[in-house]
């Protein structure tokens, strides 16, 4: 009987409920074994978050100065290991870097093949990116990667989001959709569990491939590449500013903070309407620059 570790970090329960449907055919598999574990950091998230907390994690998450979590009660062995992540500030949260910087998850996943999924709005690539570092550091395999974004288009989710993480509010308002995954994205989430029942059955999770090619695992908006490069620069810069400020918590730490927010508000009034118009100006121009990143960032199991 083949082991599966499913490890993840939910605050909002939307994340483990994709993954709920993700493993139920792995569940329903006589021959598998499903193993859930959810990482739990040393000192508890808030959610919904407040306003200075949620800011507070912003340089540290950038930065992946990951938190303290507590060790998990695992076996030794398992065939395959399926990691559950949310994006916090184009970079994987900080309990999952914590974890993953961990001495229990290096000798947990070295030499093993590991599934990423990614339950998030549209802006994901840099995060995969640090979490594929990550993964190389820890030496693990990583075999496949599934990402399920919001329902809403980029320029609503701005609202939808924070809204969500602030209030715990994720219902539609006004012209603005309701935040997070849609609900038929998140049930046909269990296409991909089906998938790995047949792979695992024929030992595919030893032969370095992926597994979860030709079901549409990603979806990469070439449009929004550029514009998520851009943001990781500025996040880069303010961080570092905040960090300087003082230590989490800190008044001069709320200050800077305070500035930033509203510097973020600024540019999605102005800046961000008008590079949407500006991309969709230069996208002829960039076609086959923008076609051969999508082909990078789709690795490895492609649409």
């Amino acid at each position: 009987m083949k082991k599966v570790l499913i490890l993840y970090y939910s605050q909002s329960g939307q994340l483990k409920n994709v993954l709920d449907h993700f493993i139920a055919p792995l569940q329903e598999d006589s021959t598998l074994q499903c193993e859930y574990k959810e990482i739990k950091p040393g000192k508890p998230f808030p959610y919904p978050w407040k306003f200075y907390e949620f800011f507070d994690t912003f340089p540290e998450s950038v930065y992946m100065d990951g938190c303290e979590v507590e060790s998990l009660d695992l076996d030794e062995e398992y065939d395959l290991i399926i990691l559950g992540y949310t994006v916090w500030f184009l970079s994987p949260s900080l309990p999952i870097t914590g974890f993953l910087q961990s001495e229990q998850a290096k000798k947990l996943l070295h030499n093993k093949p590991v599934i990423t999924v990614i339950a998030c709005r549209d802006m994901w690539l840099i995060a995969q990116e640090k979490m594929k570092s990550l993964l190389r550091e820890a030496g693990a395999r990583h075999t496949d990667n599934v990402v399920l974004t919001d329902q809403g288009k980029s320029i609503y989710t701005f609202v939808t989001t924070p809204r969500w993480m602030l209030t715990g509010k994720k219902d539609a308002f006004w012209f603005f959709p309701k935040a997070g995954v849609a609900r038929n994205e998140i049930q046909d989430a269990a296409r991909f569990g089906k998938r790995l029942c047949t792979t695992l059955a024929r030992d595919d999770e030893t032969k370095h491939k992926p597994m979860l090619k030709g079901l549409n695992a990603v979806n990469v908006q070439g449009k929004l590449i550029a514009t998520e490069q851009i943001a990781h620069r500025s996040f880069l810069i303010w961080s570092k500013l905040i960090k300087k400020a003082g230590a989490p918590g800190s008044a001069p730490r709320k200050v800077v903070i305070t500035i930033y927010a509203f510097f973020l508000l600024i540019l999605v009034l102005t800046i961000v309407p008008i590079n949407i118009i500006i991309r969709k100006l230069l996208y002829p121009f960039r076609r086959k620059h923008i076609k051969k990143a999508v082909n990078y960032y789709e690795q490895p199991s492609g649409k």
